[in-house]
């Protein structure tokens, strides 16, 4: 049976990036007896092995380094080439996954989303929500949305612009509590805290005001690491929260939740959109980041 070299080197990638037969026959949807033996066709067509083997992970050997650098070259120059002829005459189509905070979910992608769906009708978008770090490759992710500062990555980061944030209640709480007038008044109130990944930092509120910076330590009951649970919580009376304002733009003209200390507001918080270094994007990709980029853009009374 003659090789398809094209495909052999398709399967070989994902393997090497995911470090599982089991889970790049996943993401590629195909038998795992069909990577396996596809692996293997390729190694004795080279005559040289390009994975090591264990019951617990695969790894690359060197000559199967040096050949996935080769085959990540071959694959992004064929997928452009593909690309450039295509486009030309069709919509960008496919499978898209973009992974995201639920905030962003809700308040941003479902109001906008038929506009989308209407403008490339040929993308079948996958939208999973999470605040988590995601590891691209083996999860089958094309790009994540992220707020805030990034971690040291090999990813390509491109940014999509900035939310405000605000301080904010829910009027129960705020009645029950008092509205804070002055950063020495939180002192007498709750906070709802957010954590993220490794940090130990979640009893401060940070502010600023005229470029004057300032950190509150604030001691607390409760923290979480979800957005929409967050905003759930606030809007529940537990306490104080720093919100991006696009987040809760409709609780805002609801009153359900109210902005306080406006004089002192949070920083802005960075919007970045990150997908896995190649030398060539995706249209899929692509579009969809210049999309996010343009509802930043046309919203600029709840973007900074």
């Amino acid at each position: 049976m003659r090789l398809d070299r094209i495909q052999a080197m398709q399967i070989f990638v994902r393997v090497a990036e995911a470090e599982s037969f089991i889970h790049a026959a996943e993401t590629l949807s195909l038998p795992a007896s069909t990577v396996t033996n596809t692996v293997k066709n390729l190694e004795k067509y080279l005559q040289v092995r390009l994975l090591n083997r264990t019951t617990r992970r695969v790894s690359l050997t060197t000559e199967g380094a040096e050949y996935l650098i080769q085959c990540r070259e071959i694959l992004d120059l064929i997928e452009h080439t593909e690309s450039n002829l295509t486009n030309a005459i069709k919509q960008p189509q496919g499978r898209l996954r973009v992974d995201m905070p639920a905030g962003i979910a809700h308040s941003v992608i479902m109001p906008n989303l038929q506009k989308f769906q209407q403008r490339y009708p040929d993308i079948y978008l996958m939208i999973s929500v999470s605040d988590r770090q995601v590891d691209l490759i083996k999860e089958g992710v094309d790009c994540v949305i992220r707020m805030g500062n990034l971690e040291n990555s090999t990813l390509v980061a491109r940014p999509l612009g900035k939310f405000r944030w605000i301080t904010c209640a829910s009027a129960a709480y705020l009645k029950e509590n008092g509205v804070p007038q002055i950063l020495d008044d939180l002192k007498n109130h709750r906070v709802i805290h957010y954590f993220s990944g490794n940090n130990r930092h979640v009893g401060e509120m940070h502010f600023e005001r005229n470029g004057e910076k300032k950190t509150v330590q604030i001691n607390s009951t409760v923290a979480v690491n979800e957005t929409e649970l967050y905003i759930k919580m606030c809007l529940g009376g537990y306490g104080l929260a720093q919100l991006a304002e696009r987040l809760v733009v409709e609780h805002l003209k609801e009153k359900t939740l109210i902005a306080v200390l406006q004089d002192w507001c949070p920083p802005p918080v960075a919007v970045t959109l990150l997908y896995p270094h190649q030398r060539f994007v995706s249209p899929a990709v692509r579009v969809f980041s210049d999309w996010m980029a343009e509802l930043i853009n046309d919203r600029q009374s709840n973007f900074v």
